[in-house]
């Protein structure tokens, strides 16, 4: 088995816009059972959107808007990402959360590329496992990590590849204490993390007043001029998830669904 750590970087952006943000780096490394670095890769892309490199990127990235310009798209860059892990298999994919494989889904979709691949892959999410071996609630980044692990960190942040050879250090620091029973395969998520938050908090004040949890109570009370529920999609995994946090609360009395 061999452990593929990944990085991504995107052109993310501090104003609001209809436009997608998309990768603009794919950094990688193969490491095998033994946890020894064996290949890398590393590729700019050049977005279609926002192709001009804003100073705030251009600043937290390092990357010059000549490299952009003269870098491959994304399809190019996705076909020869996929076909360098497949040049040795099985693996499984860490990332420092769940936010780089998202892009990669994301944008094959955007180019109305197969996303099947990307479905299946399995991988683990290293950041929940750091919190889960460190027992904290707070998410930290992997410089962050890596100076809690007393390691020094090195590289440029942000960057790819960089990041993504760091994350391998904290990989190897807490490997034999990573449960891989927690890897995953990407799965569509409708709602965020504070909407996601609203239910929780809501089961959770009924529950302190006694109140019997009801979802019809949570959509009035609590969801209602908040969440946009007109995605049918959302509301039933809300909905899910509402259910779900029912079920580790102390009972009140017989729940009403």
């Amino acid at each position: 088995m061999d452990y593929i750590i990944l990085d991504i970087e995107f052109n993310g952006r501090k104003f609001a816009s209809d436009l997608p943000m998309e990768v603009i780096e794919i950094g990688a490394v193969r490491l095998n059972a033994s946890l020894e670095q064996t290949d890398e890769f590393s590729s700019l892309i050049k977005p279609v959107y926002f192709s001009k490199l804003n100073s705030f990127i251009k600043k937290k990235t390092g990357i010059e808007q000549e490299a952009i310009d003269q870098a491959n798209g994304f399809q190019k860059v996705i076909a020869d990402f996929s076909h360098w892990l497949r040049e040795r298999e099985p693996f499984i994919l860490v990332t420092w959360g769940g936010e780089d494989l998202k892009r990669i889904v994301f944008d094959t979709r955007m180019h109305k590329l197969d996303d099947s691949y990307w479905m299946a892959v399995d991988y683990f999410d290293l950041l929940k496992g750091f919190v889960r071996y460190k027992n904290i609630k707070n998410d930290m980044s992997v410089e962050a990590a890596l100076l809690d692990l007393g390691i020094t960190p090195t590289g440029s942040a942000h960057r790819a590849l960089d990041d993504a050879i760091m994350t391998a250090e904290v990989f190897r620091a807490i490997f034999a204490s990573l449960d891989f029973e927690q890897k995953q395969q990407f799965k569509d998520v409708y709602s965020n993390a504070k909407e996601r938050r609203i239910v929780k908090n809501a089961v959770r004040a009924m529950c302190s007043q006694q109140v019997v949890p009801q979802w019809e109570l949570v959509v009035e009370h609590y969801l209602t001029n908040k969440v946009p529920l007109t995605d049918p999609r959302k509301l039933s995994e809300l909905h899910n998830y509402f259910i779900a946090e029912t079920a580790v609360q102390p009972k009140v009395g017989p729940v009403v669904k």
